[in-house]
């Protein structure tokens, strides 16, 4: 596989990396459709001799994503910002002594068994000391702010949807993709078809790229290998 990889990069020397094809979300390798617990699905009530859309937000019908296949635009607004510092310190001193002056009278049978200069008032002295230090700290901040438009793929029991959209944007030789799923409620769409990437759950977000600035960033194939291997 590797060797088909290294054939693939050498046959596109100088050209621009292809995009993707538009296909169907549901087709593609790793989709599974979406289960989890439900509430008893309840009849709906409509309202007899009433020129009123049930569900709607204005007198026309509402022109919101509400059904498999339907589009909406998610705004992604990410802003992170994360510090941690933690020190630990634990200092630990053992000592231990033993002694035996006096027992029935054997204690000089019991010299006699040990090393000459040995004495029986210190049988047994053990010292032990221990100290453990070590802090961290982490810094983090991060900024995203796109729009995507996503295609709902899926309606749950309860009315939920499942959202998802790929972007793809070539500059030169490097494309930015841009990849989001999730679970929305319909209420939480806006008037213009739009809703926050805050409100999806679930939300999966990918933003990266590939190409030739994303290839020299990575580290060379046998690095990674020994950076795995290497214990030291």
């Amino acid at each position: 596989m590797s060797a088909c990889s290294t054939v693939d990069r050498l046959q596109g020397v100088g050209q621009t990396p292809p995009l993707s094809a538009i296909s169907n979300p549901n087709t593609q390798v790793g989709y599974r459709p979406i289960q989890m617990p439900m509430p008893i699905p309840e009849p709906a009530i409509y309202a007899s001799n009433s020129l009123w859309q049930s569900g709607s937000r204005a007198f026309f019908r509402d022109q919101r994503a509400s059904k498999v296949g339907d589009i909406l635009t998610v705004q992604v607004r990410i802003t992170d910002k994360a510090e941690f510092d933690n020190s630990t310190t634990r200092t630990r001193t053992n000592s231990e002594n033993m002694g035996l002056d006096a027992i029935a009278g054997l204690e000089g049978t019991l010299l006699d068994l040990l090393p000459d200069g040995a004495s029986a008032a210190a049988l047994i002295d053990v010292d032990s000391s221990t100290n453990s230090q070590g802090s961290g700290s982490i810094s983090r901040e991060e900024e995203l702010t796109a729009n995507i438009a996503a295609v709902v793929v899926q309606i749950l029991p309860n009315g939920y949807m499942v959202i998802e959209g790929r972007q793809e944007i070539r500059v030169n030789y490097e494309i930015r993709e841009m990849i989001i799923a999730g679970i929305v409620r319909p209420e939480d769409i806006s008037n213009d078809n739009t809703i926050s990437s805050e409100k999806i759950a679930e939300a999966r977000i990918s933003y990266g790229g590939r190409g030739l600035i994303a290839e020299v960033q990575q580290p060379r194939y046998g690095q990674q290998v020994l950076d795995i291997l290497l214990p030291f």
